[in-house]
């Protein structure tokens, strides 16, 4: 049997150094002109963030958000830009990171590897589209249900939400449930890796599921509807990620048996 070349010739650690240079040079211009057009954009990004607010409070009259500080809206486009930048950016930085690593890898390594760096980007998106479709309408709602009218010897209740304030919470709900939807690519690549198995996966279920809702508890706000909505697309999708091993493992069983056979021959 003819063992798999790497693709690339040896480099010398100076070349290695001189190559990562460039990779992370190229990945650091890539993320500032990513910035410098998000921030022209900030004010219709952040209005596109507001957006689910919005249209919970669009009865109400006289609904606005405000800023207490004067830098507070500035420093808040600022974060929007950033932010916005290293989501636009992470496929150049990503294809940087694979450029470097990659002359170094087997061409079965890298077959192996590149679906799940497509995979990464593409499930932080659904996870971060399930939270704005589906969990800001809820959760605004619920959060604004706690306004009152006031009454006799009553001031009223009713919020004003600070923008920079807003835009943590959003970004904390964004970020969590994108970073909870890369669970599948992390255990499947504890699987390729024999760290874990399916049926390891399977027998540890119900520890996994009480970690999943303690990591729904730590990374979301403390209302029930925000860490239901996390806890259970995670616990989904490690379900899903069993069955994935489980292919996996099928599809090493059948590769090491075509191997023996060649070996044999």
């Amino acid at each position: 049997m003819v063992n798999e070349e790497k693709d690339d010739s040896k480099m010398s650690l100076l070349e290695h150094l001189t190559e990562l240079r460039s990779r992370l040079i190229w990945g650091f211009v890539g993320f500032i002109v990513c910035f410098f057009i998000a921030f022209y954009f900030a004010e219709n990004v952040f209005a596109f963030l507001m957006m689910p607010l919005a249209e919970q409070m669009e009865s109400r009259a006289g609904a606005r958000m405000i800023f207490t500080a004067l830098h507070e809206a500035f420093f808040t486009y600022v974060k929007v830009a950033f932010f916005t930048a290293a989501f636009v950016s992470f496929p150049l930085i990503a294809s940087q990171i694979w450029l470097f690593v990659a002359p170094g890898l087997y061409k079965k390594e890298k077959k192996a590897f590149l679906p799940f760096l497509i995979a990464t980007p593409i499930l932080f998106f659904l996870g971060g589209a399930l939270v704005y479709y589906f969990i800001f309408p809820l959760a605004w709602e619920f959060f604004l249900n706690f306004q009152t009218s006031g009454g006799e010897g009553l001031l009223p209740i009713e919020v004003e939400p600070k923008v920079n304030e807003y835009l943590s919470l959003v970004m904390q709900l964004i970020f969590a449930f994108g970073l909870g939807f890369e669970l599948p690519v992390f255990l499947m690549l504890l699987v390729k890796a024999n760290i874990v198995s399916a049926a390891g996966l399977a027998d540890k279920r119900r520890y996994a599921i009480v970690g999943v809702f303690v990591f729904a508890a730590i990374l979301t706000p403390p209302d029930v509807i925000s860490q239901i909505g996390l806890a259970v697309p995670i616990i989904l999708l490690y379900e899903l990620s069993i069955i994935g091993a489980r292919f996996i493992e099928k599809k090493r069983v059948v590769e090491n048996n075509d191997g023996e056979q060649e070996f044999k021959n």
